[in-house]
């Protein structure tokens, strides 16, 4: 095995175990069964225990191993888990985090303030174990002499003979286990952090003579008496990274009987069969169920027969009260195993370059269908066309290779939410709509910290405190919600909330009072709520270590725009804000439209793109200056690109509007000519250009000219204000709309 690839996923499931433990204590409040929740809480914490251990991560393994027996004795209903406790494994959560964050090498390197807090978590866990800790936690827990550079197993002998009540342990590691970088004593090490080792005997069957001796072999095997409250699965778990070089057998104590029928009895399904039954009461691990149907099917092409519970209790996995409870168990009926999502690993520069390699294709793609109409030959042409849709069809299956769920992004507030909402005084909800909404994992990593900050600000400035709801006749509990959806091939998140709303009049005072708004000038409520995102805005009353330097929102939009998004803002005094962030899908490859104005061409996104109409029939513009046409009894605004970018008068003989819709708004571009659908790769514009109004990016055409991809909230809004005051009221709203 590959030490450094095992050591890269376990920290990457550590990760996913921790936020899983997050989401899990996060839920209990609000959970009236908690039993399964508390039982994936510990299971995330003794596995993150366990892989620790193999790796030597000692400190580790001592943290969570109190962790774990607090968790274990909340199992077992030795005490409530209130919020005082959720509060203690929450920070204990983020503690293992910093640890394993902080692994260089065999260690864990932390600082003085660190282990400060370590020990002030242990003393609070042990208040609640009973106990104190005279002795290191690792030393205590795992046998180290701390004297000795050497790491031994702490093994107690006993004179009293309980074997009824031990496990049998069965350990006989592969003769190569050492050339794969494993150590066996550090799984008898860890094994001991799970109980205590009554005896063990060390097997010397397998040593060949001295002549034949190889120093890079095991020829050893271990035999060992184990006392332990722990389960079979978490004894198999120690020897997980060797399970397939050794021969591992592992016999539960007589005194278990009861508990394992017990279990049986309390099974509430139906129709399992006599294997899972043995498996779901911890009779049997899943890889020895999987070994015994191996050995049943083997004797049964034999020519005999035997069954799964004869060969349990013949091998004494088990004893024969076990299996009775069980077939009467079965007896109740059957059922089909449920069959378990099976997902692979994929690093994610390799997706990155994936991507870009197929971007490239779409590229070539393109060049070889415009050389194969130039030919004029049929079966080029048709090959050619045929090349072009498996591209597409490779591209798309790459894109959503990369998508991924919102949900896992929108959890992560969960914390913050109650942390900062407990931190202010306030009683605050957060309700997740659309976590099922896919995105480019490009653009989630880059979206979540202007989403925390976004947040952060509903819970300071939007929502009120519990004395001013009640006062505005409101629940005492504030909601924040989250919201995704898609919509006209783009991703539109919502941040909601039912607080104060914003206040135009002390937003538009403020901009005045600092120079951001000459006195004389009207603005429009959307124009109003924009300031807010002004480099050092704030019309906080008071600085909080939360918000309120005026230090973000113009950040927040930055990033934003980076994304080649746009952000909106509803408000309405005293009942709520709702913020806007519309992005796109991915920032690799789109479905474009592609025009022409004079030499140059342009792209824009086809999903924003309503129709296409010639604006000769449109009767153009009847009065000089004016920019709208009647389209169907709607007034529609327009721009000419040729005009915005080239400040060329000359006009084509035949024009046509290029009629689209992004958000609410609603907008024509007048151009030269159609060129229909184009897959477009995205393509960056250098440092001199990437500020340009009106163009996000660039792509290159299988000519190998360039073409522009517009910014199509930019010119809108640009259409929007030009034409505002020249438009009546009435028909701007209907431009709107």
């Amino acid at each position: 095995m590959n030490m450094e690839q095992a050591f890269q996923t376990f920290l990457a499931e550590s990760a996913e175990l921790l936020q899983d433990m997050e989401d899990k204590l996060l839920g209990l409040e609000n959970c009236e069964d908690a039993t399964e929740s508390v039982n994936s809480i510990f299971r995330a914490v003794h596995t993150i225990k366990g892989s620790a251990g193999l790796f030597g991560l000692d400190d580790i393994v001592a943290f969570t191993h109190v962790v774990e027996s607090v968790l274990d004795d909340v199992r077992s209903g030795s005490f409530v888990l209130d919020e005082q406790l959720i509060n203690l494994l929450l920070q204990c959560k983020d503690y293992i985090g910093k640890m394993v964050d902080s692994i260089e090498g065999e260690s864990v390197l932390m600082t003085a303030e660190d282990l400060q807090l370590q020990q002030a978590l242990t003393n609070t866990l042990s208040g609640y174990l009973n106990k104190v800790h005279s002795t290191s936690p690792a030393t205590m827990l795992v046998g180290i002499n701390e004297t000795d550079d050497y790491q031994s197993v702490s093994v107690i002998e006993s004179d009293i003979t309980i074997a009824n009540e031990n496990w049998h342990i069965s350990v006989y590691f592969g003769v190569d286990v050492l050339r794969s970088g494993m150590d066996p004593l550090s799984f008898l090490r860890y094994l001991a952090t799970l109980g205590t080792i009554v005896h063990i005997e060390t097997v010397t069957d397998g040593m060949p003579s001295p002549e034949d001796m190889d120093a890079e072999s095991c020829y050893l095997g271990y035999e060992i008496n184990f006392h332990s409250n722990a389960t079979k699965n978490q004894i198999e778990d120690v020897f997980e990274f060797v399970r397939d070089d050794c021969q591992l057998k592992i016999l539960p104590p007589y005194a278990k009987a009861s508990e394992f029928i017990a279990i049986i009895e309390s099974i509430q399904t139906d129709e399992l069969k006599l294997g899972e039954i043995l498996l779901r009461c911890g009779t049997l691990t899943q890889r020895e169920l999987d070994d015994l149907l191996h050995l049943q099917t083997s004797v049964k092409q034999g020519g005999t027969h035997r069954l799964i519970g004869e060969i349990v209790v013949a091998d004494g996995l088990a004893s024969s009260e076990v299996v009775t409870a069980a077939l009467h168990k079965q007896a109740q009926g059957k059922k089909a195993k449920e069959k378990q999502a099976q997902t692979v690993r994929v690093d994610a520069e390799k997706l990155d370059h994936l991507i870009n390699l197929i971007g490239e294709l779409v590229i070539a793609g393109a060049g070889v269908e415009s050389e194969a109409h130039l030919t004029g030959i049929g079966s080029l042409k048709e090959s050619a066309q045929t090349m072009t849709r498996l591209v597409e069809e490779v591209r798309e299956s790459a894109l959503h290779l990369r998508m991924v769920q919102i949900g896992e992004t929108f959890n992560r507030f969960q914390r913050v939410v109650r942390d900062v909402s407990k931190e202010l005084g306030k009683d605050i909800d957060l309700q997740i709509n659309g976590a099922e909404t896919e995105l480019d994992k490009t653009v989630i990593e880059k979206i979540s910290d202007p989403l925390m900050h976004l947040v952060r600000n509903s819970i300071d400035h939007g929502i009120e405190s519990p004395a001013l709801r009640a006062e505005r006749h409101k629940p005492v509990t504030g909601n924040v919600t989250l919201n995704a959806y898609h919509e006209s091939g783009t991703i539109v998140i919502e941040v909601s909330d039912d607080g104060g709303g914003l206040n135009k009049d002390k937003i538009l005072q403020k901009a005045r009072a600092n120079g951001l708004v000459s006195p004389d000038t009207e603005l429009s409520a959307h124009e109003i709520y924009q300031l807010i995102f002004e480099a050092g805005f704030s019309t906080a009353d008071a600085v909080s270590n939360i918000s309120g330097r005026g230090v973000g929102m113009d950040v927040v939009r930055r990033n934003i725009e980076a994304l080649r998004g746009t952000v909106e803002i509803d408000s309405e005094y005293t009942v709520g804000t709702t913020i806007r962030i519309r992005l796109p899908l991915t920032l690799a490859i789109i479905d474009g439209f592609m025009m022409k104005v004079g030499d140059v061409f342009y792209v824009l996104p086809l999903d924003i793109v309503e129709e296409c109409i010639e604006l000769n029939a449109c009767h153009s513009e009847g009065q000089e200056g004016r920019h709208y046409i009647n389209l169907r009894g709607e007034v529609l605004p327009f721009i000419r690109l040729g005009d915005y970018f080239c400040k060329s008068q000359r006009k084509a003989k035949r024009e046509n509007i290029v009629v689209i819709k992004y958000g609410n708004l609603k907008a024509g571009f007048v151009v030269d000519e159609l060129m229909g659908e184009f897959q477009t790769v995205i393509k960056p514009l250098g440092p001199l250009f990437e500020r340009v109004p009106g163009i996000s990016g660039s792509t290159i055409l299988g000519s190998g000219e360039v073409a522009l991809i517009l910014d199509a909230a930019s010119l809108i809004h640009l259409v929007m204000q030009r034409d505002g005051k020249a438009m009546s009221v009435a028909a701007q709203q209907s431009a709107l709309h």
